[in-house]
């Protein structure tokens, strides 16, 4: 199956991905030496009357609520376009901090309007790939031909619209979804041209299975990891060990660390010491040859002594491994859902479900208006509920309006006063009056009459 890269990204109108929404897609589709493959894609996404958008979030991406009603897509129309259009059969969804932002997003818009939430990434050839870490490993291992950005009080940074700035790669409105596409692109053929042979490794491991070979508990070995936890100081990269399983992956050590050492500390900091890694999210990790061409040990400010040593006393505390592995047990992995909406990982649907959520997907305006479907799954009721009333409203009897409208109300009141202060703080700060205007008037409209 021949594959392409899909470059994406989103602007949303808040950070959480369970109660905000996803406003711009913008995306590039490319062949595999990342030429343009078509035209590309930017969309916006109407906000739905249940929403207050994050004030702050507006300020930086410019999109009202009332520019996405105008001009954009339901809920509904959107899914059913990226995922018969997007997402094809062997398509790398690719972006920059996805795996943890923008694909989240992506999931909880699939189930609020009945597609599967996974299979986009996984099934016919599919897959994803996160260039952030990427970035900071390149960076930290072999950062040579690339110019690399620092703040202004020099210390190391990472964002996108500063190594487009330091390597003099065009992008002229940052935070705008397409124009972030294109950079990120470009920023892709930079270190594909710098540093060929780490580019092709990384886009190997990418696959959980191949994260697998080289992170496991059968045969444990110390690699290097690099991720958004670590120093900057040492390129956001260290070396670190497996220690116990988890769901989906492994607690690993860092070996910059000696334990008991630690375990001395008045109250012992365990994160991100001990932290987790999971095989399908495209963790940036190598072997420790790679450590060994050139200066590699002193790039990431570590060296083989120390790395042994650690080990070697983190070995002499079996215990250790198993009191980790039950704290991090011990902690739910997701807060409680608060609706049905939020509940995407509380289970799986069984197939009689899934059948019937391919049904409504296929429904009409008319077809919606009588479809009572017998839901297995105790989320599904609400979530068909939800999903009439955004983009099949005229399909409501009275009393699921009243009900739609009793959901609605509450959503707006849980998040009302943090959003009017949020305005009027903003409009002291002298931030952009229309805008502010426009949020406004948003929040009046979605008052009852």
């Amino acid at each position: 199956m021949e594959q392409t890269f899909f470059f994406y990204d989103l602007e949303t109108s808040g950070l959480n991905p369970r109660e905000d929404r996803l406003m711009q897609f913008a995306g590039q589709r490319t062949d595999m030496d990342l030429n343009p493959i078509g035209d590309p894609v930017n969309l916006l996404v109407k906000l739905s009357e249940d929403t207050l958008p994050s004030p702050q979030a507006i300020m930086v991406t410019k999109i009202t609520p009332q520019s996405t009603l105008l001009d954009g897509l339901t809920e509904a129309e959107f899914c059913k376009y990226v995922d018969e259009e997007i997402f094809t059969p062997g398509t790398i969804a690719t972006g920059y901090n996805s795996v943890r932002f923008d694909d989240e997003f992506m999931r909880h818009t699939f189930w609020r309007n009945f597609y599967d939430p996974y299979e986009w990434q996984w099934k016919d050839g599919r897959s994803r790939w996160d260039l952030l870490d990427v970035v900071r490993i390149t960076r930290a291992l072999r950062p040579e031909g690339i110019n690399w950005p620092v703040t202004p009080e020099g210390k190391a940074t990472n964002r996108l619209e500063l190594i487009t700035k330091e390597n003099n790669i065009s992008h002229e409105h940052a935070h705008d979804a397409l124009s972030d596409v294109e950079a990120l692109i470009s920023v892709t053929r930079l270190i594909k041209e710098k540093q060929p042979k780490l580019y092709e490794y990384l886009l190997s491991i990418r696959d959980k299975k191949a994260v697998q070979k080289l992170v496991n508990l059968d045969k444990p070995n110390a690699f290097v990891y690099a991720c958004g936890e670590y120093s900057p100081e040492c390129g956001k990269t260290s070396v670190v060990y497996p220690l116990a399983p988890i769901q989906g992956g492994v607690l690993v050590f860092d070996l910059r660390r000696n334990l008991e050492e630690l375990l001395a500390e008045e109250e012992p900091k365990y994160f991100p010491v001990v932290k987790e890694l999971k095989y399908n999210q495209c963790p940036a990790v190598s072997p420790l040859g790679v450590l060994e061409q050139g200066d590699g040990w002193q790039k990431i400010k570590l060296d083989k002594a120390t790395v042994e040593n650690n080990l070697r006393i983190l070995r002499k505390h079996p215990d250790f491994a198993e009191r980790m592995r039950e704290r991090y047990e011990s902690k739910p992995e997701y807060p409680p859902a608060v609706d049905s909406e939020s509940a995407l990982y509380d289970g799986f649907l069984g197939q009689p479900d899934r059948t019937k959520c391919l049904a409504v997907r296929r429904a009409g305006l008319n077809d919606l208006a009588d479809f009572h479907p017998d839901f297995q799954d105790p989320r599904l009721p609400d979530l068909l509920l939800h999903y009439k009333a955004r983009n099949f409203e005229k399909a409501l009897s009275e009393s699921e309006r009243a009900k739609w409208e009793k959901y609605r109300l509450e959503r707006i009141k849980s998040r009302q006063n943090s959003y009017i202060k949020a305005i009027q703080d903003l409009a002291l700060e002298g931030k952009d009056p229309y805008l502010l205007e426009e949020l406004q008037l948003w929040y009046q409209s979605l008052l009852p009459y």
